[in-house]
């Protein structure tokens, strides 16, 4: 059974490996405890393993942004992505959510676009060649 719920800090080791199977590295674990620490990480379990994890916070001008979503690669097409999507979208605390993710990146743009977020703009220069896409979507 999965759930989703705000990560602890005894969740930061295997929030950790899932990051190193993702990007190769470790290089996020303090992002990663900060957000634990400061209640902005969430954790989606298939029973008592971590399956992934979302990281969100204030500061995209006042509004709630997803800075990081992160599955692991055996757990990913199984709906993970989208449920610490409604999740956030539950707790935040503000109308407007937004993320982004590459223009490369088009598995994420589908999830996306199936949990109802709209494309809002783009920023160029953060990868070249490769860029950013905002996507915004309005609680109810």
């Amino acid at each position: 059974m999965r759930n989703v719920a705000y990560a602890h800090i005894d969740d930061l080791a295997s929030l950790i490996q899932i990051d190193c199977q993702v990007i190769g590295s470790g290089s996020r674990q303090e992002q990663i405890q900060e957000a634990i620490l400061e209640k902005r990480c969430l954790v989606v379990r298939n029973g008592k393993t971590a399956a992934g994890f979302l990281i969100f916070n204030t500061h995209f001008f006042d509004n709630t942004f997803v800075s990081l979503i992160i599955v692991s690669p055996e757990e990913r097409r199984k709906g993970n992505a989208s449920l610490l999507l409604k999740h956030v979208e539950k707790i935040a605390r503000t109308d407007k959510i937004f993320s982004s993710t590459n223009q490369s990146n088009r598995q994420m743009q589908r999830i996306f676009e199936v949990n109802g977020y709209s494309q809002s703009g783009m920023i160029e220069n953060l990868d070249p060649g490769d860029p950013e896409i905002v996507y915004y979507k309005q609680r109810k």
